[in-house]
């Protein structure tokens, strides 16, 4: 399973989450590993052309969501 199914999967669960419990836990982990992170730092060159690379590497091998395909998968999980 590629990462893009995989982040739609998750979506998808936690759109459907109803335990309010459960929820908190998962966006306490999410923040506490968010501010572990620094974001501020600004990419390197070198950083930005491997992303640049892989984006266009996701292209030429169809590893891609047009956004209406995508707004259309998110209001059938409503």
């Amino acid at each position: 399973m590629d990462i893009q199914t995989r982040k739609l999967n998750l979506i998808t669960y936690l759109a459907q989450l109803q335990d309010e419990r459960f929820f908190d836990k998962i966006e306490e982990y999410i923040l506490s590993k968010l501010e572990k992170e620094d974001h501020t730092k600004p990419l390197s060159v070198e950083e930005l052309n491997k992303r640049i690379d892989q984006s266009l590497n996701d292209s030429k091998n169809n590893r891609v969501t047009d956004s209406n395909n995508l707004l259309s998968e998110i209001e059938q999980w409503q």
